[in-house]
């Protein structure tokens, strides 16, 4: 299925191009170093627990103890979780990680 969201924009499509490109978690360390600040690299990694834990049933106070991550956060992940482009799932599916009511993944 094509995406046919919002975003969709030549610069973009070179960019996720060029992240295809990407062959192992070593050349994603060192492309994403240069490509973002270490900040956005961490607000995208507590974006990602969230969803994993949002999935895992976790609560709120349980997911911001955790991650660190404010209930707005929490919430706008939320929202992209059940009313999004499906991004999520499809990594966390892909990761092994969307087991509702588990409780496991990186804190396991």
């Amino acid at each position: 299925m094509a995406y046919t969201g919002k975003l969709r924009d030549p610069l973009l499509d070179q960019l996720f191009q060029a992240i295809l490109q990407l062959q192992d978690s070593e050349e994603c360390y060192q492309f994403f170093e240069d490509v973002c600040t270490v900040a956005e690299l961490k607000i995208m990694a507590q974006r990602l627990e969230v969803a994993r834990m949002l999935q895992g049933n976790y609560t709120y106070g349980e997911i911001a103890a955790r991650t660190g991550a404010s209930t707005a956060t929490i919430s706008r992940v939320k929202r992209a979780l059940h009313y999004g482009a499906d991004g999520y799932k499809i990594v966390l599916e892909r990761l092994g990680l969307s087991e509702a009511g588990d409780k496991k993944g990186i804190d396991s």
